[in-house]
């Protein structure tokens, strides 16, 4: 077996990527909008200039952060740019708000004196590991943590909900768009059934933008986590958006940026890279989502002809049901790791499910939640289409999976 490639120029040109859940490339509007602060010009210090400085050359890095503020805020349908809050991600993102919303959630409560006695949290069973694991971190807190279970195609449904919820219920956090099999959740409806109960309620909108409506405002959430590498921005940069009034306890403490609720010096380049795929995305999303659902209903249609391919969900065409950009299956007879890497070899990158447990030999959780077999969960496959996919892409795809057919060998 070849050896990783070393570096970016041992990937050759013909190499088709189809792990845009995973991450995505830079986009042509990214790059501009990062590119003049990413200069060690002396002519242009505000190029780099700590936006935290009073001096004129931090003045003018703040600005462009605010600017890129507004921008995200308003892409996403947020009323306020201070709503939007930048981190290094959605993982820290999903930590700031499952950690911080529980704790100050219960302390605003102990001020009004109606603690609950049994704090509470609810998630779904089959969120990122980026919310059951700040979950996790709370039931050794003292805090009660739920998971609400799907149905077999993956969907979180508001009667589910509503029977978990009572007083003592603080946080919900469920995930927007299921990032492994697609699956889309009624955030709206759920949120609200959050509401009437007295409970607020997070989303891991991570997958969502740009591929499904998004209206943070509209949905009626409190809080909302994002990642700009999922939508042609930078990695190392994302943002949690959390609604004015929400309470929330801050995660990281120093000087106090973003509002108190993430310190440390803000990366403006990679927020104005971020901000302006964002812009992108939502703009575009129409009409791209549209492409990207013709071209998943053609692979799963293909798919279906191979003995090897089993789909995990039922995906009608056109179905809005599910994310336009996420195929997901089982292989019979072959494990997720030996069939990316027979793939990779034959010059496309796929995965078996999230790429932040890629190196793990567990079953995903996610599949179990749905009630996949653990030999069937063990032959996962999720091909994942994004602004620079082609048919011609998928054809070539199909004919290579079909061209493993004796998976044994």
């Amino acid at each position: 077996m070849a050896p990783f490639p070393a570096s970016i120029s041992d990937v050759s040109l013909d190499y088709t990527y189809l792990d845009y859940a995973a991450s995505t490339p830079l986009i042509p509007e990214a790059i501009a909008a990062m590119e003049p602060f990413l200069k060690c010009e002396s002519v242009r210090p505000s190029a780099w200039a700590n936006p935290n400085s009073l001096h004129r050359a931090g003045r003018a890095a703040f600005a462009a952060l605010e600017d890129a503020r507004h921008t995200f805020a308003e892409a996403i349908g947020a009323k306020r740019p201070q709503e939007a809050i930048f981190c290094s991600g959605a993982t820290e993102a999903d930590n700031l708000a499952i950690k911080g919303i529980a704790h100050a959630a219960l302390e605003k409560r102990r001020l009004q004196g109606k603690a609950p006695k049994n704090p509470r949290i609810i998630v779904s069973a089959i969120e990122h590991d980026a919310v059951l694991a700040p979950a996790k971190s709370l039931e050794a807190q003292g805090f009660q943590v739920d998971y609400l279970a799907p149905d077999s195609q993956g969907f979180i449904y508001a009667r589910t909900l509503e029977n978990e919820l009572d007083d003592n219920v603080l946080l919900v956090s469920v995930q927007m768009v299921n990032s492994e099999i697609g699956s889309v959740q009624p955030v709206e409806e759920l949120a609200a059934c959050a509401h009437a109960a007295g409970a607020l309620f997070h989303t891991d909108a991570t997958q969502a933008l740009g591929k499904t409506y998004l209206d943070v405002s509209a949905l009626g959430v409190d809080a909302a986590s994002f990642s700009a590498h999922k939508i042609g921005g930078p990695k190392g940069v994302g943002a949690l958006y959390l609604k004015a009034r929400t309470p929330c306890a801050a995660a990281t403490l120093g000087g106090g940026q973003e509002g108190g609720m993430r310190s440390g010096t803000q990366n403006v380049a990679g927020a104005c890279g971020f901000a302006a795929a964002a812009q992108v995305a939502q703009a575009t999303a129409e009409d791209e989502s549209g492409r990207l659902r013709h071209l998943r209903d053609y692979l799963y249609a293909s798919l279906d002809e191979l003995p090897e391919w089993q789909p995990t969900v039922e995906v009608e065409p056109e179905s809005r049901d599910f994310a336009p950009h996420i195929v997901h299956g089982l292989l019979h007879r072959i494990e997720s790791e030996t069939a990316i890497l027979r793939l990779d070899g034959l010059g496309f990158a796929v995965s078996g499910g999230s790429a932040c447990s890629s190196h793990s030999l567990d079953v995903s959780h996610v599949l179990r939640a749905i009630g996949i077999p653990t030999d069937a969960a063990r032959g996962a496959l999720r091909i994942s289409l994004g602004r620079f996919t082609t048919a011609d892409d998928l054809v070539r795809l199909v004919h290579a999976l079909a061209a493993c057919a004796d998976w044994r060998n």
